[in-house]
């Protein structure tokens, strides 16, 4: 994309690269000293630094300005991994002030699952930043809802209030519309300071004491308070990873939002991960429990070793003599029932059936058929079961799968499955 700079007017491209997973968003500012990297979090905003009018990125004395719309668009789709160049200091601004520009632009080039599940920052006690009359916090929530209020004496804009259930839906239709705003008495003042000098009545709505100066009407009755809102995604962006929780602020701007995602930051980091899954795309057992609803003693899956996207699974079972199951299959004879083998396969294929639905907490599998069902050699304790399964056919959550069941090198089960995806 080519365009102008909001605040700065300068000119600028923009390149937008995939990135491998769980490699997170970066900005990539080409300089005259070569490419500088600036990550999309939080560290990179200098405490002290926030400003009011937009976020800015630094790494020494390299910026990159209003960050927020691109990061917001990306949020809202729920892309995690980016690799971004510019050829300057600010990204570029729609033309129309539409940031469905930034959301058509990635859906007409296409979004990928790289297979891997995501680890969010899951609000489970109040968080809270209030300063000057400004009130930001967040509470536990079962999703990512983010309610804004805004106050201003401006009468056509006057008090507004928004709350969504931010969704890639949501998002495109009710939030990336919405335009950046301001009072015409600030024109003057802001430019002096630098800024908005590459806005214009084409990408911004501007009220005066009569209401709306533009040409075009408001796209909506709220498109401020949207507007905010809209803001108020890119900056929590910069935490790093999707949040699960009920935003709430009322009158914040951009220095107050990085304020209060300081403090989401370092809630993060107190934490510190004990589990999840690293860089290689390994799920270990406490990913495999964000997804499955199984567990003990009925929880046969350890660990996933390899995903592809819609096609393949190959996941882990290690047996034990502790099992329950081994106290009377047999008694003096330990011998894991094949009926077992072949649920902990299918549910290493649910586990990839459930990775190609959003929000899969929200659904089950439900085998229905198993056919061409073969066991040719026992699984005794201290064995490692490995499944690999091979995902044949799938349309309209029903699905059909082949797996193997191995043994080191020795095939011990193969069967072939065919199940559905149900709502929970």
């Amino acid at each position: 994309m080519k365009g102008l700079g909001l605040h700065t007017g300068n000119e600028v491209s923009l390149r937008v690269l995939p990135a491998a997973p769980n490699a997170g968003i970066t900005f990539v500012r080409n300089t005259k000293n070569g490419p500088v990297e600036i990550p999309a979090n939080i560290t990179s905003v200098p405490q002290g630094k926030e400003s009011q009018r937009n976020t800015t990125l630094m790494s020494g004395d390299v910026s990159i300005h209003t960050v927020e719309h691109l990061l917001a668009a990306c949020y809202g789709l729920q892309i995690d991994n980016l690799t971004i160049e510019l050829s300057g200091n600010e990204t570029p601004e729609p033309s129309a002030g539409s940031y469905e520009t930034y959301v058509n632009t990635f859906k007409d080039i296409g979004l990928v699952n790289q297979g891997i599940p995501c680890d969010f920052l899951e609000i489970d006690r109040p968080v809270s930043h209030v300063e000057d009359g400004v009130e930001l916090f967040a509470v536990p929530s079962d999703r990512f809802r983010v309610s804004f209020t805004i106050q201003y004496a401006n009468r056509h804009i006057g008090t507004q209030y928004a709350t969504f259930d931010v969704t890639p839906e949501v998002f495109e239709k009710e939030i990336s519309p919405a335009r950046t705003f301001v009072l015409s008495e600030d024109i003057e003042n802001l430019r002096g300071m630098g800024l908005i000098r590459g806005g214009s009545l084409e990408n911004a709505i501007v009220f005066d004491d009569d209401g709306v100066v533009n040409k075009d009407l408001l796209r909506f009755p709220d498109e401020c308070v949207r507007h905010k809102v809209l803001d108020l995604i890119g900056d929590l962006s910069l935490v790093g990873q999707p949040i699960k929780g009920h935003v709430h602020a009322v009158k914040s701007g951009h220095t107050s939002n990085l304020k209060f995602v300081r403090k989401l930051w370092d809630l993060k980091e107190t934490r510190k991960r004990t589990f999840g899954v690293p860089a290689h795309g390994v799920w270990d057992i406490n990913a495999v429990m964000q997804i499955l609803p199984h567990r003990y003693p009925f929880l046969l899956v350890d660990r996933i070793m390899e995903v592809e996207d819609k096609k393949r699974v190959v996941g882990i079972k290690n047996v034990t003599i502790n099992e329950p199951f081994f106290a009377g299959h047999f008694p003096g004879h330990p011998i894991m029932p094949a009926v077992l083998i072949i649920e902990a396969m299918a549910q290493v294929g649910g586990l990839l059936l459930l990775n190609t639905v959003d929000n899969p907490l929200n659904y089950l599998v439900y085998f229905t058929r198993i056919d061409k069902a073969k066991f040719r050699k026992p699984v005794l304790p201290g064995d490692q079961l490995r499944f690999e399964l091979e995902l044949v056919a799938f349309k309209l959550r029903v699905c059909k799968m082949k797996g193997l069941a191995y043994v080191g090198e020795d095939l011990v089960a193969e069967a072939e499955l065919l199940a559905n995806i149900v709502d929970r």
